[in-house]
């Protein structure tokens, strides 16, 4: 059964709710507890951070490493500084789609 009239709680002129089912507000419904909202954003922000430090390349050496690990495992590994300096210098050699 629907109610409509103005005297049914939790409802106003002209909304009707379903007999049986709480207002909005009432504290019988359930809600989502602030350690599952924070957890969500947490996660949301750890998407956005991966996100912009693979776009910016911060994270190239770790994925070189990674690599050469993998694939060359008895080959040296340039230090962290050296890799930097030859991936810079290899872009200056050759810009590709670069704007500047």
């Amino acid at each position: 059964m629907i109610q409509t009239d103005a005297s049914a709680p939790g409802t106003s002129e002209g909304y009707a709710r379903a007999e049986g089912t709480s207002p909005s507000n009432s504290p019988e419904e359930p809600t989502v507890p602030a350690r599952a909202v924070l957890a969500r954003l947490t996660a949301v922000g750890r998407g956005i951070r991966w996100y912009i430090t693979t776009l910016m390349g911060d994270n190239a050496y770790a994925t070189y490493v990674a690599h050469q690990r993998r694939h060359h495992p008895g080959e040296e590994l340039p230090t962290e500084r050296q890799f930097w300096r030859q991936r810079m210098d290899e872009q200056d050699r050759n810009p590709g789609a670069r704007c500047c």
